[in-house]
């Protein structure tokens, strides 16, 4: 809220309310704090649930086309089901709490990351299997030393994008008042409270550009083998 009219008003008192305002992120730095915390906890354990789920749906869909087509499709008909449809369907099992909008996101994630997954796993050479299978290795160690190492690039392009996505829509957790910054988001939209809009937004684009850049040099610690792929 706009605090009252004062003798000498702040930048961001009523009768001034500038966008551009040193003195809002003086006072308020605590509360922004707050926020971008909780906006980075429920981002990052979202992506992480997200690729939990994403990991098995990617390998039951290289069984054949038809689950192919069906992971893709399930993954696909999550992201067309609307926030305002999807937290109010998980509220009765997670509560008026952070996890329902953890799950949420999670659930949008899956659309980027099961098919980078599956593009990832689906573009590793039958060469390289073979050989892997000649070198006496199981399907189990195929996995883990060939498969994965090699689809890591493409993986993680899709883990960039579902990342930058998922900090965004955290701001609709504001709907069950777990949005980070998004509920400073929506309280200065309904207040018309210009500098707290424009710091919130801030925050967020700051949040997304570190997280991507974080994992890209993961990525490429990873696998330096991935700089020519990874956009």
């Amino acid at each position: 809220m706009l605090p009252p009219v004062a003798a000498d008003p702040s930048c961001y008192a009523r009768t001034v309310n500038d966008w551009i305002c040193p003195a809002y992120l003086t006072d308020r730095s605590g509360e922004l704090v707050d926020a971008t915390v909780e906006h980075l906890l429920i981002t990052g354990s979202a992506v992480v649930l997200g690729l939990l789920v994403a990991f098995p749906m990617a390998l039951l869909a290289q069984r054949s086309r038809r689950t192919q087509s069906g992971v893709l499709g399930l993954s696909t008909a999550l992201y067309t089901v609307p926030s305002l449809a999807l937290f109010p369907l998980l509220v009765p099992f997670t509560g008026l709490t952070a996890t329902t909008v953890v799950v949420g996101l999670a659930l949008y994630s899956l659309t980027i990351l099961v098919r980078a997954m599956i593009d990832g796993l689906g573009s590793v050479d039958q060469g390289a299997l073979d050989a892997a299978t000649g070198m006496g290795l199981g399907p189990v160690a195929r996995l883990w030393r060939v498969r994965v190492p090699l689809a890591l690039p493409t993986m993680i392009a899709g883990l960039r994008v579902a990342t930058v996505s998922t900090v965004a829509l955290t701001t609709v957790g504001a709907l069950v008042s777990y949005g980070g910054l998004g509920n400073l988001l929506y309280n200065g939209v309904q207040t018309d409270f210009k500098a707290q809009v424009l710091a919130a937004s801030v925050l967020c684009l700051v949040i997304a550009f570190v997280l991507d850049a974080l994992i890209l040099v993961l990525g490429r610690l990873a696998a330096p083998w991935s700089r020519s792929v990874v956009a």
